[in-house]
């Protein structure tokens, strides 16, 4: 039985503040980050507490009205402010390279700024709030109308699999790819869903599994190298993932991994359907060669981050992590590089830590995506509706009008 209303809400605006959900230490703790500055947004960003390609563009577009409402509050002219606003929304968009709504986000608002340079600084500063609200109440807009396209691709009975995480965690709301299997699901069309684990960030085993589960739609988690095998098997009818970016010609960049998917897809008759707002649509890049790469830090290949919460079990525990944490976070020495910080968290204690797994100095690639090539993808899932090949000018024509990166200019 559906279980929708249990999915979160990811990030959004309150008392002058953005908050979000700390996604980098899901499932096992659960922390809600109030960020009171825009680089304080570009810190959750960067370090993953917020991802997701729409997530992202909501982030940028309410980072930009928290500037707004701080700093943007002491400007002395309209010209001054306009000129700030330029940095700060280059700087945001600049945070992470590849997923193209973060971008998008900051272009809407500089471009909402622009328009109305003409109305006075007050009147100006509202609006620039408005409009990252109505960002973010679009997405979830934009990924229901998504998901109910994509639900009519699926027939009853469905086996679905699925690759890191596109669900309400990397939205506002309700989520993309997850999207679609939530409301296939309500409709009766989902039998089970295979969940990627997503090395070596792990969103698959860490924030997909967790929201289907809490969603009420049977799931099963496998690494990335048992995807094969279950096609081989028979047990996948279609694979749906998101997007960070699609280029005109339908190429289709998203996390590292989605490219052997379709491969694999191709080679056992397999639909791979992509799912994504149209504002991950990037008309201006031809191709997806275009699509810069964005390399991560090593040692989320050499090592684990785990985190978790310790609960005493003696008055003995509680006096010794008391005398650890008592003029606040504790780290702890540990030998090979591991790494571990203890805290107090209300009554219990938490802990974050970053464990070695591989061999000290050993040499790293670790690229967040990779590009898929169009001729791999069945059809790409919009709000506006399913576009299949040819996508050079199909995907012109679907995302007209709808506020992609394109019309920006």
């Amino acid at each position: 039985m559906s279980q929708l209303g249990n999915i979160p809400h990811t990030i959004w605006w309150e008392d002058g503040t953005v908050r979000m959900i700390d996604q980098s230490r899901l499932p096992l703790v659960g922390d809600l980050l109030v960020c009171n500055t825009y680089d304080g947004v570009c810190v959750a960003i960067a370090g993953m507490a917020v991802r997701g390609a729409p997530a992202l563009g909501v982030a940028a577009a309410l980072a930009v009205a928290l500037w707004s409402e701080t700093e943007g509050a002491n400007a002395t002219s309209v010209d001054a402010y306009l000129a700030r606003l330029d940095e700060v929304a280059d700087e945001i968009a600049r945070t992470r390279p590849t997923a193209v709504n973060l971008m998008w986000g900051a272009e809407r608002m500089k471009r909402l700024a622009r328009d109305n340079a003409d109305v006075g600084l007050v009147q100006l500063r509202e609006l620039v709030l408005q409009e990252a609200l109505n960002v973010r109440a679009e997405d979830e807009e934009r990924n229901r109308a998504l998901g109910a396209h994509g639900a009519e691709l699926l027939a009853p009975g469905s086996r679905v699999l699925t690759h890191c995480n596109a669900g309400s965690l990397a939205t506002a709301y309700f989520g993309t790819a997850l999207g679609v299997i939530f409301t296939a699901h309500a409709q009766g069309k989902v039998a089970h869903v295979w969940v990627d684990e997503t090395r070596p960030v792990m969103q698959g085993a860490r924030l997909t599994a967790w929201e289907l589960k809490m969603a009420g739609v049977p799931c099963r988690l496998i690494t990335d190298n048992m995807a094969a095998s279950v096609m081989r098997h028979g047990w996948v009818d279609a694979v749906i993932v998101g997007a960070d970016r699609i280029a005109a010609n339908g190429d289709v960049a998203n996390k590292i991994g989605t490219y052997g998917l379709g491969v694999l897809c191709k080679e056992h008759g397999i639909p791979f359907y992509v799912a994504a707002p149209s504002s991950t649509v990037d008309l201006t890049l031809e191709t997806g060669d275009g699509i810069v790469i964005e390399e991560r830090d090593t040692r989320e290949v050499t090592g684990v981050t785990v985190a978790g919460v310790i609960e005493p079990r003696s008055p003995q525990e509680t006096r010794a992590l008391d005398a650890l944490t008592a003029e606040g976070a504790y780290k702890l020495g540990m030998t090979k590089g591991h790494q571990m910080e203890l805290s107090r968290k209300g009554g219990a204690y938490q802990f974050d830590a970053w464990l070695r797994i591989a061999p000290p100095n050993v040499d790293v690639y670790n690229p967040a995506f990779d590009v898929t090539p169009a001729e791999y993808v069945t059809a790409i899932i919009t709000e506006c509706g399913i576009v299949r090949p040819p996508y050079l000018g199909s995907l012109a024509a679907a995302c007209c009008g709808t506020g992609s990166i394109h019309e920006l200019g």
